[in-house]
């Protein structure tokens, strides 16, 4: 890790003479490409990857509720929410939610009061309420309620002493009590009394529920009891408030009255016994966090603000979260050392890491004996602190040492039960494997050795993340790293996007431009690497470069990114936007005679690669390394998370 020139020179000399190869794997024998663009969602619950629309498509229709986007910029490919929903008087299940208003009418057919609700425009489509409630003296049911008032008579004529209220007045419009059975009740022992909050109004009871109700009419509020049950049977308070931001602006015999009403407001709801029985309030709602940010009826519109914010989601009014984008992305940081005091002064300036990873582990010889630089003092202070920590195992980045260490069982089986006790003793959260400069002929030798390590590591309960150069397409199937295998093993591939132009480069060029930074990511998903076991490591370095009068490379050196402000200001360096790598080139007339040229890496830049992470739903960000950086980056990268 400290030398990342080193790998690119190192596959190159040993391609060169590795097997017989004479030249590098043409395009046309490129693996077939592997990335899973399309993602199925259960509501807002990710469910699975696939790599073509179709497929994404077939999967998702297996389930409700479901949708499919396309990864990299979330564009909503198919779905099949329901648009109209059936509720009967403010009641309604997802088994009453369909696609077409045709399905929803067949549905609803078989209720004798239904409303269609098109959940993508205020109000109902299509009602029938009831208007009519038929009473035997003063008992009914909910099934002697009638939208007209021909299907109440009709009803009622089968039973005597029947009536009808009108609802939407509630008053007794009819009754086939004869005047000589009305007579009678009047002469009856009184067993109807009014009421007003509990207490009765007036000393007088009747023996006809009529008169009662007619009395109980003339007073807002009152009630009539029957005094022999006890029970409510008649009350002269509306029942249908209409709602507007919460509080009741008007109340209503009736639900046509309250309707008419509510029509002319905006976000109002029309409410019986606590429940909605109309609405133009929208069924989608954007929140940031818990706080309310707009409401919406289409699902478009909604989805398309909710983005434009971190931490979104998309609600419908029945509380189904259909869209979120609060994945946090997970930051990585190489420590790049051992000492405790510099580890320590490093994550001290650091806002929002997850994981650490200190140089604690170094391959010292082909018997798989290593150094343990490791501190568990350390370990404890970092794990307290809510961070996890994956300390870092290398190779020295020697081939020969290496080749000769994958060739003896014996002594990776030494390496490996000796380096998981250590971590397991150190209580740590996993290991990350950084061994560079593999010989291309040790490929299957090293996947080998990253199997038995994953399966030990995981055994005692240790995670496993390995490091990987971004390489190129063209040769990576000659080097030592086997990406998809790797992938289908570890619990997180890095991939290194940096080094780009290294320190043995022929020409002049940035560390990492953004374009082939972005190009590197795509490369490795096309090798079939999950997007959720892939960080993008960056650099908190640049490299200056001298350049002589012809506009030869003299020599290069790398510089840490938090000095670049310092350098700029003391050389006056001047600067001009590259559009080719994304950054800036700077320029300066050194004292030793020669122009010196460095890509700068700024907030900016930084803020671009985090941006890559989040567009192909990468699992996180790696930097290399900490202590480079200048500490008000932080804030920053808190806030891209």
């Amino acid at each position: 890790m400290q030398n990342r020139s080193k790998w690119t020179s190192v596959i190159a000399a040993t391609l060169a003479v590795q097997a017989g190869l004479a030249a590098f794997a043409a395009p046309d024998a490129l693996a077939v490409d592997g990335t899973k663009n399309y993602r199925v969602y259960q509501n807002d619950k990710p469910l699975r990857d696939f790599q073509t629309s179709g497929g994404a498509v077939a999967f998702a229709k297996g389930y409700a509720y479901a949708h499919v986007e396309r990864i990299t910029d979330r564009q909503w490919v198919w779905d099949d929410f329901p648009r109209y929903k059936v509720y009967e008087n403010g009641i309604s299940s997802p088994g009453r939610e369909f696609r077409t208003l045709r399905e929803a009418e067949q549905f609803a057919a078989n209720s004798r009061f239904a409303q269609i609700r098109d959940l993508e425009a205020p109000g109902f489509v299509e009602s029938k309420f009831p208007h009519f409630q038929v009473y035997q003296g003063d008992k009914t049911f909910a099934s002697w309620s009638f939208a007209t008032l021909a299907e109440a008579k009709k009803a009622a004529g089968a039973y005597a002493g029947a009536h009808i209220i009108d609802l939407s007045t509630n008053q007794w419009i009819w009754d086939n009590i004869s005047d000589a059975r009305a007579a009678a009740l009047r002469q009856s022992a009184p067993i109807y009394g009014v009421a007003k909050d509990g207490e009765p109004v007036g000393a007088k009871a009747y023996g006809f529920l009529l008169d009662a109700e007619r009395a109980a009419n003339g007073l807002a509020g009152a009630t009539v009891v029957n005094t022999a049950t006890g029970q409510v049977v008649h009350r002269n308070a509306p029942t249908f408030r209409v709602m507007q931001s919460g509080p009741a602006v008007a109340s209503f015999f009736g639900i046509d009255g309250a309707i008419a009403y509510a029509k002319k407001l905006a976000g109002a709801t029309v409410m019986k016994d606590g429940l909605s029985w109309w609405t133009n309030v929208p069924y989608l709602t954007a929140f940031q966090g818990n706080a309310l940010l707009r409401t919406f009826n289409a699902r478009k519109s909604a989805v398309a603000y909710a983005a434009g914010y971190k931490n979104a989601s998309v609600v419908t009014a029945d509380g189904r979260t259909i869209w979120s984008n609060a994945k946090t992305l997970t930051y990585l940081g190489w420590n790049g050392v051992s000492d405790t005091d510099t580890v320590l002064e490093q994550l001290g300036r650091t806002q929002g890491l997850d994981i650490d990873s200190p140089s604690w582990f170094e391959l010292a010889a082909a018997d798989g004996s290593f150094t343990d630089d490791s501190d568990p003092a350390l370990a404890a202070s970092v794990r307290a602190s809510g961070i996890k920590l994956t300390p870092l195992v290398s190779n020295r980045f020697d081939a020969k040492l290496t080749s000769a260490f994958l060739r003896d069982p014996a002594a990776q089986t030494k390496f490996i039960a000796k380096l998981v006790a250590r971590l397991a003793r150190l209580n740590v959260a996993g290991v990350n494997v950084d061994f560079e400069g593999l010989a291309g002929g040790d490929r299957a030798r090293y996947t080998a050795f990253v199997r038995s390590l994953t399966s030990a590591a995981h055994k005692a309960g240790l995670t496993v993340s390995i490091d990987l150069p971004r390489g190129d397409v063209l040769w990576d199937a000659q080097t030592a790293y086997d990406q998809a295998a790797l992938a289908g093993i570890a619990d997180m591939i890095v991939l290194m996007a940096y080094d780009q132009h290294w320190e043995g480069s022929d020409q002049a060029g940035s560390v990492a431009d953004l374009a082939w930074t972005e190009e590197g990511v795509r490369q490795f998903l096309a090798y079939g690497i999950p997007r959720g076991k892939l960080m993008l490591g960056i650099p908190f370095y640049v490299r200056e470069w001298r350049v002589n009068a012809a506009g030869g490379i003299v020599d290069s050196k790398a510089l840490l990114m938090k000095s670049l402000g310092d350098l700029i200001r003391s050389t006056g360096a001047s600067g001009v936007f590259d559009a080719a790598s994304g950054q800036t080139k700077y320029r300066y007339a050194g004292s030793d005679g020669y122009t010196h040229v460095f890509w700068s890496e700024t907030a900016e830049t930084v803020k671009a690669r985090v941006a890559i992470a989040k567009k192909y739903d990468l699992a996180g960000v790696a930097a290399w390394r900490l202590g480079f950086e200048q500490t008000e980056l932080w804030p920053l990268l808190l806030q891209l998370k």
